[in-house]
């Protein structure tokens, strides 16, 4: 990859960035795009990234947005703490007089952070979650067996745990400390009971939300701008560490084998999920992914159904939103049910 396209990935994720309302870190990426030179083992790997530095691929901006503010929240660097939010930053010839030096002096702490994908566990997209299992309750009526793939802490396998004002209808457990109101357009979805019967999810790296290291890692990737999505995580990570969903440490593919039956089930709706992780499965991973569905969605029937719920990210969308895609089997038919913004904050409703 060409050092240009290392600083048009920074560029692009620095638009992105501020229309998601983190003009912060929008300037951060902008700055490094501009700026960053090849001084220090940071700016070297950087500049010399050999795979996709884009938010479509590698997504190295967020790799070290992610490493910069967990500097920041660590007090390890105090005067990088200083300007980053809640404070008011200063002009930019400061943000990169600091930001600069300690891409330089701080290697050994943000050098591993470029090391694998971002890893987050975005609370808000459990709304989009929710509403496509009210479309599957309106259908079938029965409870739900959960399958969620990259599914980081599992903080999205408990989406039933939280709060929602989806449209006009409330959905999900009253009084939750989360609660999720994404602007809405469209008609409300469904009202309907949704009923976990069991969950489970898979992740090659999967976090524990007992840990401190977990909360420490999952909220340096929320944008330092967005204090309310930070609170959000917060609260999620309590409800989830009271009763810890199950999530194994495997390969999706290798686990959706293990775990997906092809055999039908009756009385419950299986339903596999993710939410911006598809992207990040091989070619052949997605492939075996979809040869499992196929292979169970084939024996299907109205009283075992199947489901494919995908949040992810389409390059058939205004800036790749991701729009939430729902399969359902029998009969294996593809709905788009909305397109999104990438944190689930707005949804805008297609049926």
């Amino acid at each position: 990859m060409t050092e240009a396209a290392v600083r048009q990935a920074f560029a692009d994720q620095a638009v992105i960035c501020t229309a998601a309302g983190a003009p912060f870190t929008g300037r951060v990426c902008r700055l490094i795009g501009e700026r960053l030179t090849a001084e220090g083992e940071v700016g070297r790997r950087v500049l010399g990234w050999t795979g996709v530095a884009s938010h479509q691929g590698d997504a190295l901006p967020l790799r070290l947005m992610g490493g910069l503010h967990a500097l920041a929240r660590s007090g390890r660097d105090k005067a990088l703490s200083a300007i980053y939010p809640p404070a008011t930053a200063p002009d930019d010839e400061a943000v990169w007089s600091m930001v600069g030096r300690v891409l330089v002096e701080q290697a050994a702490f943000l050098s591993p952070w470029l090391d694998g994908p971002p890893q987050t566990n975005e609370v808000g997209r459990s709304a989009a979650l929710m509403a496509g299992l009210l479309v599957l309750a309106d259908r079938f009526g029965l409870p739900f067996a959960l399958y969620e793939l990259g599914a980081s802490a599992g903080l999205n396998t408990v989406l039933d745990r939280y709060s929602y004002r989806l449209g006009e209808i409330e959905a999900g457990m009253v009084g939750s400390p989360v609660r999720l109101t994404p602007t809405w357009t469209g008609v409300s979805p469904p009202r309907g009971d949704v009923e976990i019967a069991r969950r489970a999810g898979v992740d090659r790296n999967p976090l524990d939300v007992r840990d401190p290291a977990t909360r420490a890692r999952l909220a340096a990737y929320v944008w330092a701008d967005q204090r309310e999505r930070l609170a959000r995580l917060e609260a999620a990570l309590d409800l989830a560490a009271a009763d810890p969903p199950p999530i194994d440490q495997a390969d999706a593919a290798d686990w959706l084998e293990a775990n997906l039956s092809t055999a039908p089930e009756t009385g419950v709706c299986r339903v596999v999920m993710h939410t911006i992780a598809y992207q990040y499965f091989s070619p052949e991973g997605q492939a075996r992914i979809r040869a499992r569905l196929a292979a169970t969605g084939a024996r299907a029937t109205e009283d075992a159904p199947l489901a494919w719920l995908s949040f992810e990210a389409m390059s058939d969308t205004v800036d790749r939103r991701p729009t939430l895609d729902l399969t359902v089997w029998p009969g294996g038919e593809t709905q788009r049910l909305a397109i999104c913004q990438p944190h689930g904050a707005e949804i805008d409703w297609k049926i």
